[in-house]
């Protein structure tokens, strides 16, 4: 399900995404209330879910809906083009999937979609960058010697990858400054998502910064 209150960028939204073989537009709402009518006639797995709508924004209705739909029913994803961290956290506590900016590519949006459909989460570079800040502004952190027992188990490579999402940038931004081919970044993010345990890209960040890895 799309929810935007622009009818231009749902038309935008339903042509990229219904352009992937493995994803379908099947409900569509302008804004936040229209969209708890809907769910409860309109069977969806995922909702894209624009955070400044009129009525209520993306953020309630994303609480609202988690009143009733827990992750494990219905997935959502909030796609804004208010990158800020104060955004990134509310959606995130409110109950929401992901967190992805309405800047990201084709590929970046229907991966994410896939992503969060999986049972993953998906955050944009921006996103991931506003969770690290916020965790090292509220404590002190302190390694957890396990975790970077298992961290400290990384290739070097892995380590700067590693690094370098923490750090907020994506996977063109990272191949850029190792002279690596996005491909190759994301083999190693998945091999030290492997060996630390970690299911997805933004369990990697938070279990990289209680290991004592903080931005650069």
């Amino acid at each position: 399900m799309l929810v935007d209150d622009q009818e231009m960028i749902r038309a935008g939204l339903r042509s990229i995404v219904g352009a992937h073989p493995d994803l379908e537009v099947v409900a569509e709402a302008a804004d936040g209330l229209a969209v708890l009518r809907d769910l409860e006639t309109v069977e969806v797995d995922v909702v894209l879910m624009d955070i400044r709508m009129p009525g209520i924004d993306g953020v309630e209705a994303t609480r609202r809906i988690r009143l009733t739909r827990p992750p494990e029913q219905l997935r959502i994803l909030v796609l804004t083009t208010f990158d800020q961290d104060e955004n990134v956290l509310r959606a995130l506590r409110a109950g929401a999937d992901g967190f992805l900016s309405k800047g990201a590519g084709p590929a970046e949006l229907t991966g994410a979609v896939i992503d969060v459909a999986s049972g993953r989460r998906a955050l944009s570079p921006g996103a991931v960058g506003a969770v690290v800040d916020h965790v090292v502004a509220q404590r002190a952190v302190t390694a957890d010697p396990v975790l970077a027992a298992r961290f400290a188990e990384l290739t070097p490579r892995e380590r700067e990858v590693v690094g370098a999402i923490v750090s907020g940038l994506d996977n063109a931004q990272i191949a850029e400054q190792f002279f690596l081919s996005p491909f190759t970044v994301k083999t190693h993010a998945n091999r030290a998502m492997t060996k630390v345990g970690a299911r997805d890209r933004a369990q990697l960040v938070a279990l990289a910064v209680r290991a004592g890895i903080t931005p650069q």
